[in-house]
């Protein structure tokens, strides 16, 4: 329960239950979890905290309060647990290496892998725990093989695909989604938010959260000069001329526009990063041929099946949350080596992994915008494999 209006709304349905939840599962004992996640560290000489984190830890109390105005009123057991120092190492840690790297990494998906459906569910299978539930707003569908009787999950878009983020989940293993229920998948926003009315929540009206996962909004800039030294360099069109300065490429992001420093005239774009010669080659106009790429390799990939498909595998992919569908052909690097893997972006916990995955090779039919290293891209099925259910999300990878 992290204190916003989806978790409180998805503890409601599963206690009180509801026709959308799985069969002979209408209503269970729930207990709500807070988890306490890593806060700024306070800077003893300057005697606040790091820059760009000021409104942080207010934040943070009011979604534990809110959290536990939630659990009283639906009369249910509340415990918070401390994951702040899991979260410093693997998640923040590794978006500082991320950024330090030359990309822009998500920690959202970090969050989610090592965190929520990591250290979360193991802690709560321990503890006696059946299941885990979040407000993630995504669809888990069993699926029956008729041949061999088996059944394994599937993840699929939310009903409310203007708020799907299955995206965020395609690290998730079959024995995770054993484990997990997402009661809010099946309802529209608009329904959540008249459902906490009903129930009387005291989070019907909270405004969604936004920023990084369990953290919230701040000035990434101004948090990552806390860890990354400023390195003033030249900022450069693609046919070498000069246009301004930049205070260091760690800080800026493949298609950014606003914080470059140049003012006036043409909009420029952050189309290329050289770390090494510290220099930053910007698009000039949105429609510049340098932002745009029809392929892009992708490492770290996992296969929500368990199972990487059939290659050439033809699908639809996003290269950012919320980007239209895009078509795509996806086939595996056939020059893939273990040691070409770049794993300095990644926490210790998922080396291993990275190292078994197969490195793809993703074509897509129309040249895509802003192609940016670190971030993730997600594969869909091309075609509904229910209409009535949203596309399959498959699984995905980083954009190396």
């Amino acid at each position: 329960m992290s204190g916003g209006v989806d978790s409180s709304v998805a503890a409601a349905l599963l206690k009180y239950g509801d026709a959308r939840l799985p069969a002979g599962r209408q209503g269970f004992d729930v207990v709500g979890i807070h988890l306490k996640m890593w806060a700024p560290r306070e800077n003893q000489e300057a005697g606040s905290m790091d820059q760009g984190l000021e409104s942080v830890c207010r934040q943070q109390y009011q979604d534990r309060i809110d959290a536990v105005a939630v659990a009283a009123k639906l009369d249910i057991p509340f415990q918070t647990w401390d994951l702040s120092e899991e979260y410093r190492r693997v998640v923040v840690e590794y978006m500082i290496r991320g950024y330090a790297a030359g990309r822009t990494p998500n920690p959202d998906v970090m969050c989610n892998r090592e965190i929520k459906f990591g250290l979360f569910l193991k802690r709560a299978l321990e503890t006696g725990a059946d299941y885990i539930a979040t407000g993630h707003y995504a669809r888990k569908r069993e699926v029956k093989n008729k041949k061999s009787k088996s059944k394994s999950y599937a993840l699929a878009q939310a009903r409310d695909t203007n708020k799907d983020q299955a995206y965020f989940l395609w690290t998730l293993t079959q024995e995770q989604l054993r484990h997990c229920l997402f009661p809010i998948g099946e309802y529209q926003k608009s329904e959540v938010r008249e459902m906490a009315r009903k129930f009387g929540l005291p989070t019907a009206e909270k405004p969604d959260s936004q920023g990084v996962c369990f953290i919230g909004e701040f000035n990434m800039r101004e948090f990552l000069k806390n860890y990354i030294p400023e390195r003033p360099g030249r900022v450069e069109t693609a046919a070498g001329a000069v246009v301004g300065e930049h205070s260091g490429v760690e800080f800026y992001t493949i298609g950014q526009r606003h914080g470059i420093g140049l003012g006036g005239g043409i909009p420029y774009y952050v189309a290329n990063k050289d770390l090494a010669a510290n220099t930053i080659t910007v698009a000039e106009g949105p429609y510049d041929g340098n932002l745009f790429r029809k392929e892009l390799i992708a490492t770290d990939t996992s296969w929500v099946s368990g199972q990487a498909p059939h290659f050439p595998l033809r699908c639809q992919a996003r290269i950012r949350y919320r980007q239209p569908l895009q078509r795509c052909t996806v086939q595996a690097d056939e020059n893939d080596q273990s040691d070409k893997i770049d794993l300095t972006f990644l926490p210790s916990e998922a080396i291993h992994r990275a190292q078994r995955s197969t490195n793809l090779i993703i074509r897509f039919t129309e040249p895509q915008r802003a192609v940016t290293p670190g971030q993730s891209i997600v594969f869909y099925r091309g075609e509904p494999f229910d209409p009535a259910q949203g596309k399959e999300m498959l699984g995905g990878g980083i954009i190396a």
